[in-house]
């Protein structure tokens, strides 16, 4: 009996793989289907017409291109991206498109070893049924940086570095001679020299810093920073350059500058700040043409870092690296040394100072009347405190109270002056007109809380509280927004030619601050989501409508049960603020025109608008687009680093604050949900944690991600988004920063 011919039978979901993995090895390659054929040893008439129908389903998901009636290639545009690679611990690996586009799962058999960052290209894989769309690395174009910190553990012939988070694939591998000194057990930043390729799955490094032994809160704040690649210590040679600075203010500079030394003004810090960067000033004018109406001088005086720190110095250089300054929980990585922005810069009081302002004349109802952009000499009279404004402010002062850290009387010791209290109220009653207006103009209202920190001497955390906005901080606010919209303005709005024949003027190249509309998909989504709480929303219209809507829905969920849950996905609907060269203007603050101006001793776009400022002011042309740019998107990113090296030091502070409670019982309520189970935040104390999902043991729940809750599939148990809820604290693990709770009747 002679033997059949024709290869095995394969079933759909072979082919399917087969044809993937030929079309991906061959990106640039139009295939025949008699090389197909050929190629995957399809000789059978049923396998052929499979792989056919395959196709033609391959190309209708744009995972393919159909060259001609009997040909095909991999679907270039759509299929071969360049972005950024995100690593999870938990394996659940993304790649971000640079368009912007939805984030795409790719798993870790396709990362090619790429790591938390990097730059990548992938190609878009085929597809499978009642699967998500999923992308291969297919080369790894930068990595985002060559360093890495973690815990050592030292061998006998050699050592490994253990990385926090287990963002690597595998540990890093550091020869015996490359140790410099650490032990087991040692906190310590590596430096890559071998990254994994095909031939080599290991990562190979060496040790330039040891931090210190875990658990020491200087070694675990340092680990932070490392971790994202922020400095941890100030270079010795920028520090000695900022020591050869001269404080001293020659009558020569002064003379230069408006001299505001003899008006009251006063500073406005939270009660630990060291670095003043910016005070406000008032007196009254006279109005000749009325009796009735006051007029105000209002100045915003903002410190002159550029003054001291020049374009293309050591310190400047250091300063551009930097972007920002880094706010930990208990300790502050400044982005210019000490001396500068402690001392030189900073507005302290009864010390003459160097200031970039932008005085303002107002009426009683905030209306801006004339405004000037100048260099000033300053010498403040008072340095207040934030809750040392607001018991000013308050109605009627109640001497029961007692602020933490601050004096009752008014009078701190050494911060120099006497009275400031009707001033204060003045600039109180104009900040809140220009509040009212702004909202009324469209502005979104978040006033989103921020959790802070008592800690003891050695860093430990003894109280946990949220800080909200109050009166005292939103007259800061008001008058360093003001000044902020008006710098952009003066540059950003060019005044129309007077007449028909003359050239319009070309806009300068400035440095903005830039907020995007809502998501409209997300935006929609929330509509859909606050209806089942019987609120309505616009999702179409003008900016402006839109934004008093979404206003119109915070207020309404104030006080209410849903209200922390509106807010939280309102917040998701919102686009990232960033810093640019184009303008678009700022949809959160309803502001055509906006730039960071007040800050310049902590950001460095401040900085950068300052010295455009001046050079226009001097007659200069129009800056270099491109350079500035770049800046604006390396101030971004830097930001967004720093951020997210702030939210770990909360988080380590938290988990270091939870660690002696284990076993407690606490009220609180649902912050986050996942697929993998439900943050809860701690209503006394604002810590949160998360309850798994493995400890959801009572049924089998299912993630609705569009309604924001976690369901049981026989009993119909509903956790949602802002529910409150009873935990107890199970874990608290410093190393993975993590406090792990379960439901309290378990």
């Amino acid at each position: 009996m002679s033997k059949k011919k024709g290869s095995k039978r394969l079933n759909k979901k072979q082919i399917a793989e087969m044809l993937q993995t030929l079309f991906q090895q061959n990106p640039n390659e139009t295939f025949s289907f008699k090389q197909i054929f050929k190629a995957l040893k399809l000789d059978t008439h049923p396998t052929k017409m499979l792989a056919i129908d395959l196709m033609e389903e391959m190309a209708w998901d744009d995972y393919l291109s159909k060259v001609s009636d009997n040909s095909y290639r991999l679907n270039l545009k759509t299929q071969v991206q360049e972005g950024t690679f995100i690593r999870k611990a938990n394996g659940k690996n993304s790649f971000q498109p640079d368009d912007g586009g939805t984030p795409v799962f790719v798993s870790e058999r396709n990362s090619l070893f790429a790591m938390n960052g990097d730059r990548v290209k992938v190609t878009y894989m085929a597809r499978r049924e009642k699967h998500i769309k999923e992308a291969m690395v297919v080369e790894i174009l930068s990595h985002k940086r060559d360093q890495a910190v973690g815990k050592l553990k030292v061998e006998k012939d050699y050592a490994f570095l253990i990385t926090e988070g287990n963002i690597f694939v595998h540990d890093i591998f550091i020869p015996k001679k490359k140790l410099k000194g650490g032990k087991t057990g040692d906190k310590a930043v590596v430096k890559i020299t071998q990254w994994p390729s095909k031939e080599s799955k290991n990562i190979v490094g060496e040790v330039i810093d040891v931090l210190g032994k875990e658990g020491d809160n200087n070694v675990e704040m340092h680990a932070i920073l490392a971790q994202y690649g922020l400095p941890y210590k100030y270079p010795k040679n920028v520090e000695e350059a900022a020591e050869k600075i001269d404080p001293g203010i020659t009558p020569e500079e002064i003379a230069r500058r408006e001299d505001f030394r003899e008006v009251f003004t006063c500073t406005i810090d939270p009660k630990d700040a060291k670095d003043f960067d910016d005070a406000l000033s008032i007196r009254k004018i006279v109005n000749s043409k009325s009796s009735n109406s006051k007029l105000y001088e209002v100045g915003v005086h903002i410190a002159d870092v550029s003054h001291y720190v020049k374009e293309g110095s050591i310190i400047d250089k250091e300063a551009v690296k930097r972007a920002t300054s880094v706010y930990l929980v208990d300790r502050t990585i400044p982005m210019l040394p000490e001396r500068l922005c402690n001392f030189i810069c900073s507005l302290r009081p009864d010390e003459e100072k160097l200031c970039y302002s932008v005085i303002f004349v107002l009426d009683e109802e905030a209306n801006v009347k004339d405004y000037h952009i100048a260099h000033t000499v300053i010498k403040s009279n008072r340095r207040y405190a934030y809750e040392e404004v607001q018991e000013i402010l308050r109605p009627t002062p109640n001497p029961s109270l007692k602020v933490r850290g601050m004096n009752t009387n008014h009078t701190p010791p050494s911060q120099g002056g006497e009275g400031g209290e009707s001033e204060l109220r003045t600039l109180d009653q104009l900040a809140k007109k220009l509040r009212e207006r702004r909202f009324k103009g469209g502005a979104v209202k978040f006033d989103r809380e921020e959790l802070h920190f008592d800690i003891d001497e050695t860093g430990k955390p003894i109280r946990a509280y949220f800080k909200k906005s109050n009166d005292a901080t939103q007259l800061i606010e008001e008058f360093m927004l003001l000044a902020n919209r008006t710098v952009a303005e003066h540059i950003g709005m060019v005044e129309k030619p007077k007449s028909k024949n003359a050239q319009p003027k070309a806009k300068k190249t400035f440095v903005y601050r830039i907020h995007d509309q809502p998501d409209p998909t997300k935006l929609e989504a929330l509509r859909e989501f606050v209806v089942k709480f019987g609120y309505k929303m616009k999702t179409a219209g003008t900016k402006g409508a839109i934004s008093k809507s979404l206003n119109a829905l915070m207020d309404g969920c104030q006080g209410k049960k849903e209200q922390k849950l509106i807010e939280t996905v309102a917040l998701r609907a919102m686009m990232k603020a960033k810093y640019s060269t184009h303008n678009i203007g700022h949809y959160g603050l309803a502001f055509e025109y906006y730039t960071h101006f007040t800050s310049p001793i902590r950001r460095f776009p401040d900085t950068m608008v300052h010295r455009l400022l001046t050079k226009y002011q001097d007659g200069a042309r129009s800056a270099n687009q491109e350079k500035y740019e770049e800046l604006c998107e390396h101030c971004s990113d830097m930001e967004q680093t720093a951020q997210q090296a702030e939210r770990d030091s909360i988080k380590y502070k938290m988990v270091e604050f939870m660690a002696d409670k284990i076993g407690n019982e606490y009220d609180a309520h649902i912050s986050g949900i996942q697929s993998y189970g439900i943050y809860c935040e701690v209503d006394e104390n604002h810590c949160e944690g998360m309850v798994s999902m493995h400890d959801l043991d009572d049924d089998y729940y299912d993630f609705d991600e569009r309604n924001y809750c976690l369901v049981g599939r026989r009993h119909h148990n509903k956790y949602q988004l802002g529910d409150p809820i009873r935990i107890k604290v199970a874990r608290a693990n410093l190393e993975k920063r993590q406090l792990d709770f379960v439901l309290a009747d378990q």
